[in-house]
């Protein structure tokens, strides 16, 4: 006798649900790990830091300071 269509459904569900959440869940653990690596490393790149200086006998300039730093 074969099962019903109903019963077929529902053997798959519960063959494929268990198997979605573990996959669910090992994917949330990968972006948890890339984040916390990425988290740790230093900052590369350009950093760009604008000061303005006031001089006691000169008129206020603002400078421009452009620091690369290797990676």
């Amino acid at each position: 006798m074969r099962p019903r269509p109903q019963q077929d459904r529902r053997r798959r569900l519960r063959t494929w649900a268990p198997r979605s959440a573990a996959a669910l869940v090992l994917f949330a653990a990968g972006v948890a790990l890339g984040q916390a690596l990425d988290d740790s490393s230093p900052p590369a790149g350009t950093r760009t830091s604008v000061r303005t200086l006031v001089p006691a006998t000169l008129k206020a300039e603002t400078i421009t300071v452009t620091v690369e730093t290797a990676p």
